[in-house]
């Protein structure tokens, strides 16, 4: 008898902790920190953390629109600067999200990262880093934000001792080209066969900082090697092959040396457009790619850009480098000797400037986002490409009798960029509407914007639409009805998303679907169940305008409000502690609120109020809280309602369902992520009687 006791009592406290242990504030990353030096002036921030199974950790770089990216913090003063970006000495694991639709980059094992300091103090001082991040499993994610103070010891500074360690421009565009030669010769032979491109051997410098993705990279050379193709057939570049490659027949017999210049002439062409990418690199670093991805202003300039070159592309103007910095490079080259190939291949570059400027701009604003590498390896594809045809006819003159003629048709290629341009742009200005909550580009303008320009650049290959620099033509010929064909297609295709259609293989160019007006889907699920009313809701939802409940449901945004409302109208509450960047809070809303059970009460016997956790908005100076757990001002929607979870309910994981009465009394024990749906119905309608039997006592 006494030992069946025990064993209830063991059973008893084992089942206690059980329960206890699924309300507690998550911590599944364990981080340590230490200084690693350099130089004499240089130091590594070293960030080691250690994931608990089967937890995963969101990493910095990948598309926009899905889970939480990791963000550092990390505030210049007076004693030190940042160089570049916190780099990922462990590189993650990189898949495609079915919930999101978009590209992810997590680490699920231990992860080491590092931040390189220049020390400019004398005097011992102390820094504080900062990270935000998400762990996920597949039932919960959490967000978190930790702060690692450091002690770092001064330097005395020395003006020649720095000049003379490679800290000018020339060294280190030497040392990032070496690398990158590197990188490209070596590949990988422990990559497996099933591999669609052979993967690139890391390569580290003497620190171990870079270590390339082989697959990212070769999908940009392959890319930007396209776009080197395009620009050939531009007006701008096209003439100038027969130009510029009669330069080297000036040699007579003497083909030996032809061809030699003519090999140097190709090289040149990838030099220049190389560097371009490596002082982009260099000057702006990786740590420039946030800003860029995120900020309005970056955003909304390239947009601009891109609006101006297609206007270019279009024949609105000529945009032309200055002719005194032409015939500068000109008058070098026809001075000779075995500089000559060089200068021409400048003067190419220059001339051709107005047709691969909005071709060159894209690539390096696409590989801005990624390591220092990448404009480096985006530049190579696009100067290899367009230095081919330029150095294959120097080598053999005789191949120019069979090229097509310049004429009207290059002028066609330039305006189908044009209009290719003015889709793009679009992406940057929706970034900056999304990120800001303007509202000016939701998801159905952005579509009819791009089925107005498909149609209208079907209508001008079908030859009913001209420019002022187009030729007449008496016929269409079979490529451009083909052509007219594709784009035709395309138009129609983007139709059935003006009305709710997802258009799965256009989701990372489109605005997420929440930003959408107009979407049947939804209509017809509400309407599909009679008893979603939706009565108006007495106060107008803080933050409504930017933030939305999925299938229609009203709400509120913020809790204060959302509880005063539900007391005044003596309704129980849904709380739903959500995210942005929660995949299984999608999942949930997805699978699980759709069902009409589910939808009639949430919509019909509750109040709902979407607790976001991770929401960036700055709330005015009289609204900061200062938390009772960390003691720190928490000034964003989201770092207040992470707050508020972890000091109330003592959870810090998303999804997270909580049903109150309206003196904030839990009505059942709080529940998170779980698919089964007649679970959530009994989990609502055990709410609602507790609520009522509360109501009758």
């Amino acid at each position: 008898m006494k030992q069946i006791a025990t064993t209830i009592f063991l059973l008893g406290i084992f089942l206690l902790s059980l329960g206890f242990a699924k309300a507690q504030v998550l911590d599944p990353v364990k981080w340590t920190t230490s200084v690693e030096k350099v130089s004499e002036q240089e130091v590594f921030l070293v960030f080691k953390a250690k994931l608990e199974k089967p937890w995963h950790m969101y990493a910095q770089n990948f598309d926009d629109g899905g889970p939480l990216k990791m963000v550092w913090t990390l505030n210049e003063n007076k004693d030190f600067k940042k160089i570049g970006a916190v780099q990922e000495i462990t590189k993650p694991h990189k898949e495609r999200d079915v919930v999101f639709d978009v590209n992810v980059a997590f680490w699920s094992t231990d992860v080491v990262l590092k931040q390189k300091i220049k020390i400019l103090s004398e005097k011992k001082f102390k820094i504080e880093a900062q990270v935000k991040y998400q762990c996920c499993t597949d039932e919960q994610c959490v967000n978190f934000t930790k702060y690692f103070p450091f002690e770092i010891e001064g330097v005395k500074q020395n003006v020649t001792e720095n000049f003379n360690k490679s800290e000018n421009l020339a060294d280190t565009l030497v040392g990032e080209l070496n690398k990158l030669d590197t990188a490209i010769v070596e590949i990988d032979e422990t990559t497996e066969k099933t591999d669609t491109f052979a993967a690139i051997t890391p390569i580290s410098n003497a620190s171990g900082e870079i270590d390339l993705s082989g697959d990212s990279l070769l999908w940009l050379f392959w890319i930007s090697f396209i776009a080197g193709l395009l620009a050939i057939l531009t007006p701008c570049v096209f003439p100038m092959i027969p130009m510029t490659v009669s330069f080297f027949m000036k040699e007579g017999d003497q083909k030996a040396k032809g061809r030699f210049q003519a090999l140097f002439y190709g090289l040149s062409i990838i030099l220049i457009y190389t560097v371009i990418g490596t002082l982009v690199a260099v000057l702006f670093g990786v740590s420039f790619a946030n800003w860029l991805s995120t900020h309005w202003l970056p955003n909304v300039l390239f947009f601009i850009i891109f609006v101006f070159f297609a206007a270019s592309f279009l024949g609105m103007f000529e945009i032309t480098l200055p002719n005194w910095l032409i015939n500068k490079s000109d008058s070098q080259a026809d001075k000779g000797g075995v500089m000559a190939p060089f200068f021409m291949a400048f003067t190419l570059v220059l001339v051709s400037f107005s047709c691969t400027g909005p071709l060159v701009g894209a690539i390096l604003v696409k590989s801005a986002g990624g390591a220092v590498i990448e404009p480096i390896v985006g530049m190579l594809g696009f100067s290899l490409a367009f230095a081919l045809p330029f150095t294959l006819f120097a080598f053999f003159p005789s191949w120019l009798t069979n090229l097509p003629k310049s004429g009207g048709w290059l002028n066609s290629v330039k305006v189908v960029l044009g209009f290719i341009e003015l889709a793009l742009g679009l992406k940057f200005l929706s970034v900056a509407d999304q990120t800001y909550h303007w509202g000016i580009l939701d998801r159905e303008i952005y579509l009819a914007i791009w089925i107005v320009l498909a149609i209208l650049l079907g209508m001008y290959l079908l030859g009913k639409l001209k420019f002022s620099h187009d030729s007449h033509s008496a016929y269409i010929s079979v490529p451009r009805l083909g052509l007219a064909i594709v784009v035709f297609s395309f138009a129609v295709y983007l139709i059935p998303g003006m009305w709710g259609a997802p258009l799965k293989a256009l989701s990372g160019y489109l605005p997420p679907m929440s930003s959408h007006d107009f979407d049947v889907n939804k209509i017809v699920m509400q309407n599909g169940n009679q008893n979603l009313k939706h009565d108006a809701l007495p106060e107008k939802p803080k933050y409504a305008n930017f933030l939305h409940l999925p299938h229609g449901l009203q709400g509120y945004f913020d809790y204060e409000q959302g509880m005063r409302v539900a007391k005044q109208l003596n309704k129980p509450v849904f709380i739903d502690f959500t995210g942005h960047g929660c995949v299984n809070c999608r999942e949930m809303e997805s699978n699980v609120w759709s069902d009409p059970r589910v939808l009639d009460m949430l919509a019909n016997d509750y109040l709902v109020i979407a607790v976001y956790v991770d929401d960036k908005t700055q709330l005015p100076e009289n609204e900061w809280i200062k938390s009772t757990f960390d003691g720190r001002q928490k000034k964003t929607i989201g770092d207040k309602n992470a707050d508020l979870q972890i000091t109330k309910y003592n959870v810090n994981a998303q999804p997270y369902y909580v049903l109150l009465d309206s003196e904030e009394n839990l009505l059942v024990q709080p529940r998170a992520y779980n698919l089964n749906v007649d679970e959530f119905v009994e989990f609502l309608e055990n709410g609602l009687k507790a609520f009522q039997n509360k109501n009758e006592k």
